[in-house]
């Protein structure tokens, strides 16, 4: 499977939250959708958690943040208790990796940004932070959640995600 196009469809998926009730990406059309494959574990999680959360208000309720739990490792116990404590709004668990798989996502933290149209308009890291360059000196999700209020195309539209693999099920 090709990952998906920057303007391309989203694929939909349908993902029971942390209290069993399923719900699809296609239940926020209208809105823009932060998708973060997330990680209850991963210390660059955690920082794009703290990022994230002094970020959403600043865009109104146009915008939805999902994080969704791919982790094979991750209890669901854990998953409950460290979501409550980081404040998250809305945590999907995606057991065998299948939304992980049809994004093609490859770390924690990896973000996607849908559209209220439903399209891919942003693929990749949070900012620019490394592992030998602590202080970002670009906010890429921002930048890109900016741009897409005011009716403009990100750019960068795609960046490289960095953090943590993504721990899958083994075939």
């Amino acid at each position: 499977m090709d990952p998906i196009e920057i303007n391309g469809d989203a694929p939909d998926f349908n993902l029971a939250d942390l209290e069993g009730e399923r719900h699809s990406l296609s239940d926020y059309r209208g809105k823009f959708v932060i998708i973060n494959f997330w990680s209850a574990e991963c210390p660059w999680a955690e920082r794009a958690d703290d990022l994230l959360n002094g970020m959403i208000s600043d865009w109104g309720d146009e915008v939805v943040w999902i994080s969704i739990a791919s982790n094979a490792n991750e209890s669901m116990d854990m998953l409950k208790t460290v979501s409550a404590e980081r404040e998250l709004p809305i945590v999907f668990v995606d057991v065998d990796q299948t939304v992980a798989d049809k994004y093609h996502a490859q770390t924690t933290p990896h973000f996607f940004v849908v559209d209220a149209s439903g399209f891919l308009r942003y693929r990749g890291a949070i900012d620019d932070a490394s592992f030998r360059q602590s202080t970002p000196s670009r906010d890429y999700l921002r930048l890109a959640m900016e741009s897409l209020l005011r009716s403009e195309s990100p750019a960068p539209a795609e960046t490289n995600p960095y953090g943590c693999a993504l721990v899958r099920i083994s075939p």
